[in-house]
């Protein structure tokens, strides 16, 4: 499958056919600190993604006035 990184932007293939929390345990990212997109839906790291499928992680983001 291909996943889609954001800061800085880049593309790595892994193996797909597994959930979405062993694949960002692979890529050693922690699942809090980022939203998993898979065309135009979110989608929760117990997940199951395909090999065929596509996708993007971008970072959560948080501020604001107290």
């Amino acid at each position: 499958m291909k996943v889609i990184l954001r800061n800085p932007r880049r593309e790595v293939e892994v193996a797909g056919g597994r959930r979405v929390k062993d694949v960002l345990r692979e890529l050693d990212i922690i699942p809090e600190t980022v939203l998993v997109i898979r065309g135009d839906e979110l989608i929760t790291a117990d997940q199951l993604v395909r090999e065929d499928e596509t996708i993007e992680l971008r970072p959560v983001m948080s501020g604001g006035a107290p």
